[in-house]
This record gives C-alpha cells, structure tokens and sequence, in this order.
C-alpha cells in the first residue's frame, strides 16, 4: 500500500489533529467555566481539602461539592486519596498547563498593556505636581461628665 504524502493529506492530518486539540482545550474550559468548580480549584491549589471542609469554606452543600469533585477528577484536574474514613481532594496541575499553553500567544497584549502602564505610571513620577497640605486637627479627648468613672 502507497502512503500519500502530498499537501493535500498532510494538511488534512494537521486538520485532523487541531479540531481535536480544539475540542480538548474546549473541554477543559467548559470544566473551568463554571464558578463554582473555580472556587474549589482556588482552595485545592492552597492545599489538600476533604469534600468536608471544601463543603465549610465554600458554604456549598455536600452533595453539590460531590458533583462539582466528580466532575474535576473526571477531566483530570483533581485526584483523591483515602485517609481513614474520608478522601483527601489535591489538584493536578497538568490540565492547567494546556490551559496555560493555550493562553500563551495572548500574553503578548497583556505584557503591551502592562508595559504601557508602567511608562504611564513612570512619566507620572517625573511629572511636577502640585503639593497641597492637608491639614490635621488634633482630636480633644471626650469630655466626661462629674459622675462618669473611668
């Protein structure tokens, strides 16, 4: 069997490979778009949690943190261990990376603004500005009556 290496099949193998990269991606943001799944992000990337105590930080009942853990262990984003009788939630940072790959060609308008800023906030250092005074009045202590104890 001949394998066709011309333009047209390489590029609907690159085709191919970047709607599945696409739908991946789209998955991980679909994960990540829900609030309250973010929260619990937040606390596991502080420290291990039990189902517990994300449940008392987060004033969620149990059954929609459960969902919400179910959810994230599915998609990759946190693993459990048991200790005693409770599971232990940590974060799995592989999942974030892709989305951190993802949001890598957009860093370059936030660093433009950052650095835009940054001449802005330098030029108002060197620009000469009007000094006011301000000023303060000293507070009288509270003036007490005959019989008032202190």
């Amino acid at each position: 069997m001949a394998i066709n290496t011309t333009d047209t099949t390489i590029y609907t193998l690159t085709r191919i490979y970047r709607r599945e990269y696409i739908k991946e991606v789209e998955s991980v943001f679909e994960v990540i778009a829900e609030p309250n799944r973010r929260a619990i992000l937040s606390l596991l990337g502080l420290s291990e949690q039990s189902v517990g105590e994300i449940e008392r930080q987060l004033r969620m009942p149990q059954t929609t943190v459960s969902k919400h853990l179910r959810v994230l262990r599915e998609a990759g984003f946190v693993e459990s261990t048991v200790d005693a009788q409770r599971r232990l939630y940590r974060l799995k940072v592989e999942p974030l990376k892709e989305v951190d790959a993802w949001l890598t060609q957009f860093r370059r308008f936030w660093s433009a603004h950052v650095d835009a800023l940054e001449c802005h906030l330098d030029r108002m250092d060197r620009s000469p500005r009007k000094q006011t005074k301000i000023a303060i009045k000293k507070k009288a202590p509270p003036k007490r009556d005959i019989g008032e104890r202190k």
